[in-house]
């Protein structure tokens, strides 16, 4: 009886042993099931789920291109949901944070693929509990917001894939985290910012795509990533340095950037490179021609760069090349017999300066005289060849005789203008600054792109890139200079107004120069310049120059400015337009826009720019009537440049002005006693000419700022005196009486002013009194509005 006891009770140990893992597996798979169920619940039963019900195996079930889910010991490791097309958005009652809050309960997944489902909304930090994922791809869905830093805790990521979504934002700074990460292709979203330098120590990276999103600045030094091969940057604002990158990789795609700078030496040794897509960029220097011969290339497209140099009939090219286009660029000699000896072979090269082998022009070139000219207008000169003596006096008669037809038209137009602005105003001795010393601008610190700061690259909104000019280009935008287009006259230098190709306005000021001085001269300054872009100053958009045919130095340069079709800020105070002014809400959006671009040459610059010597005639409005500086001051960076001055090229100057000479501890004091100035004209509604009458104004104001508001409001503009609510118009007053102090040091920031006046606008909006947008004229009086009068102030 004792031993039947003993039997039967280890025959229950042993079914409870047996039992339990069987019910626990019984329980988890269920749990599995029904999270799955869940997930096609919160999906809204999309027709690649159709077949999931309660009786599913979803362990043994057949997999599809569409939908796979794959277990290991009856435990959900890989889940693949893919769409053939983009779905719209789900409805809007899902909830994302509810579906990763489904998805986390399945927490043995390795593999996680949710294509074209329709997701949306932000990528909830909750992702981070799928602790063992190693691919995660949620291509062409409609997520929004940052990527979740909490991404970088998932340390076994191999693969992350956030292709064709929204996401905004950079990229998280310690992405760096995800070590064992070879494929991360961040394709299609709306990020932006700088890359982190963290993406340098992703060694085992093999795939790198950035295409198509607004990332700016340096590309992080690649070199260590040993294993990569795919590099994808197409369509942001990436540069100006190629990317250090290893000789081992096997694509590289930098499409539609802004990479300014040469090719890399080293280049010639990418054996394995089979793709090389830089086109759409400003590279230039010479063509490295080992390129063609490159051991692995099918693919070489360089279109529209500037590339120079001479190609030869013998070049050697890759017989697998199958690719190749050169067009828009600036290359000369012959077209090699290695690109056009096979048909099957796509080659492209228009827009250069080629011949055939028997030295005949080839169709779609240019003329010879065209990559020469484009060279030198981006800094490299030709060597001088002994031939072509007849085309050169040729040339020289022309340009002779242009020289004569000019000085007749422009005395002609000199003559007009004194007539119509003959009226001088009164100049007082200039002050003058303690300038930045020229050798503390290094060449260096020109060539390295990371000199702009962030504020710069955020200001930038719109205005284009900064190019070469053809002399082509500028003289049919002005139609060979006619005198219809003539705005105006310096001592040195004319002012045109012109119209593109694409039909956009600009102002295009011509200097004259003395010999001797080559482009050189003038490279460190223009790389500043084209840097300067913000949306409130009147940008530079590109330049020209023009030669003397003995020694290639430069006789003429050509600056293309914006155009500001309304005008000055101050006639559009004075109602000069149709009798029209501007509203009160009007004028302290212009003071926002001009105190915003003050802020940009103080502190969104290296070096920093001061003493600006602004007038309310230097602020123009543009077809928005948006507030741009159009005179700002450059300091003299390259001794050269401050010789040409002592030789008498002042003028080359006029257009930015020269530093004054008054020694203060706080030169940016100086320019907010300026905004003071024009602050108090656009509040009063009257022109200031002279130091005299602003102090003299100034006083009055004063008085009137400590009556009260009634004594205060009678000053304001009548124009705009029953639209202005009391406490705008206060804190205006008192953002002016505090600029116009006369010791320096009491005068506010520059972040003070802006602070003030954007809370003046706050004050002005709620008051819900102002009046409605001035309509443009359609020819406004801008014959000065570029030039920088030297009227200078010397109270400071």
């Amino acid at each position: 009886m004792a031993r039947t006891s003993d039997s039967l009770q280890i025959v229950v140990v042993l079914l409870a042993v047996l039992f339990v893992p069987f019910h626990c597996s019984i329980q988890h798979n269920a749990s599995q099931e029904q999270t799955l169920l869940g997930i096609q619940h919160l999906l809204y039963y999309p027709a690649v789920l159709r077949s999931w019900n309660n009786a599913t195996d979803f362990c043994n079930t057949v997999q599809s291109s569409s939908v796979t889910v794959v277990c290991y010991e009856d435990v959900v490791t890989q889940l693949h949901i893919i769409n053939s097309d983009k779905a719209p958005p789900l409805p809007q009652d899902f909830s994302v944070d509810a579906f990763f809050a489904t998805l986390v309960r399945l927490p043995s997944l390795k593999v996680l693929k949710l294509v074209s489902l329709g997701l949306w909304g932000p990528l909830p930090a909750t992702i981070s509990q799928l602790s063992s994922l190693e691919i995660l791809n949620i291509t062409s869905n409609h997520f929004t917001g940052t990527i979740q830093p909490e991404i970088t805790s998932l340390t076994d990521l191999q693969s992350l894939v956030l292709d064709d979504n929204n996401f905004t934002g950079w990229v998280p700074a310690h992405i760096g985290f995800l070590s064992r990460l070879s494929v991360l292709s961040l394709k299609n979203n709306l990020l932006n910012g700088l890359l982190p330098e963290s993406l340098g120590s992703l060694v085992d990276l093999r795939v790198l795509a950035l295409s198509h999103n607004n990332f700016s600045g340096k590309v992080p030094d690649l070199h260590s990533l040993t294993n990569l091969q795919v590099l994808e940057l197409e369509d942001n604002s990436l540069g100006p340095e190629f990317p250090r990158v290893t000789n081992r990789i096997i694509s590289i795609v930098l499409r539609d950037n802004k990479f300014t700078a040469g090719l890399p030496e080293e280049l010639h040794s990418f054996y394995q490179l089979k793709r090389l897509d830089i086109a759409l960029n400003r590279f230039m220097g010479p063509f490295p021609t080992s390129i063609l011969s490159l051991p692995s290339i099918t693919y070489l497209d360089i279109e529209r760069n500037r590339f120079t140099g001479m190609l030869f009939e013998d070049l050697a090219c890759n017989s697998e090349l199958e690719f190749v286009d050169l067009s828009a660029n600036l290359l000369t000699g012959k077209l090699p017999s290695c690109l056009v000896s096979s048909k099957a072979r796509n080659v492209v090269y228009d827009g250069n300066c080629l011949t055939t082998n028997n030295g005949n022009e080839v169709k779609s070139q240019n003329p010879i005289s065209f990559c020469s000219n484009e060279a030198l207008a981006v800094g490299i000169i030709p060597r001088h060849q002994k031939d072509g003596k007849g085309s050169k006096v040729a040339l020289a008669l022309g340009i002779t005789g242009g020289v004569i037809g000019g000085i007749l038209l422009v005395g002609v137009a000199f003559l007009i203008f004194r007539q119509v602005h003959g009226k001088k105003a009164v100049k007082l001795p200039p002050p003058i600054l303690e300038n930045a010393s020229v050798s503390s601008y290094t060449s260096k610190l020109l060539s390295d792109a990371r000199y702009v700061t962030r504020a710069m690259k955020l200001g930038t909104l719109g205005v284009p890139p900064h190019r070469a000019f053809s002399l082509e280009e500028l003289e049919e935008a002005t139609n060979g200079f006619d005198t219809s287009s003539f705005m105006g006259e310096g001592s040195h230098d004319q002012m045109y107004r012109g119209r593109l190709k694409d039909g956009s306005y600009v102002a295009i000021q011509c200097l004259k120069m003395k010999r001797n001085h080559s482009t050189q001269t003038f490279t460190r300054h223009m790389e500043l310049i084209s840097k300067l872009r913000h949306q409130h100053l009147v940008s530079v958009l590109g330049h020209c120059f023009e030669f003397y045919l003995d020694d290639s130095s430069v006789s003429r340069q050509f600056l293309v400015f914006e155009y500001a079709p309304n005008g000055t800020l101050r006639d559009w105070i004075l109602g000069k337009n149709s009798g029209r002014s501007l509203s009160w809400s009007q004028r302290i959006a212009a003071a926002i826009g001009i105190v915003k671009g003050i802020q940009f040459l103080h502190s969104g610059i290296v070096p920093r720019m001061f003493s600006s010597n602004l007038k309310i005639t230097d602020i123009l409005l543009d077809q928005n009537f948006a507030a741009k500086i159009s005179c700002y001051n450059l300091p003299l960076l390259d001794q050269n440049i401050q010789k040409m001055q002592q030789d008498g090229v002042q003028s080359y100057f006029n257009r930015f002005k020269e530093p004054n000479r008054v020694r203060v501890s706080n030169p940016e004091k100086v320019d907010v006693y300026d905004f003071g100035v024009i602050l108090l004209e656009i509040i009063l509604g009257k022109p200031l000419c002279t130091q005299k009458e602003i102090e003299s104004v100034k006083e009055q104001f004063h008085t009137r700022i400590t009556a009260d508001d009634v004594a205060l409001k009678d000053v304001v503009d009548p124009a705009v005196r029953d639209t202005c609510s009391d406490q705008s118009v206060t804190t205006m007053a008192e953002i002016c009486s505090t600029c116009l102090a006369n010791d320096p040091s009491e005068r506010p920031s520059v972040e003070d002013m802006l602070w003030n006046l954007q809370f003046a606008a706050q004050v002005q909006d709620a008051w819900h009194s102002c009046e409605g947008s001035p309509v443009s004229s359609s020819q406004p009086a801008i014959t000065q509005q570029y030039r920088c009068f030297r009227n200078d102030r010397s109270v400071y």
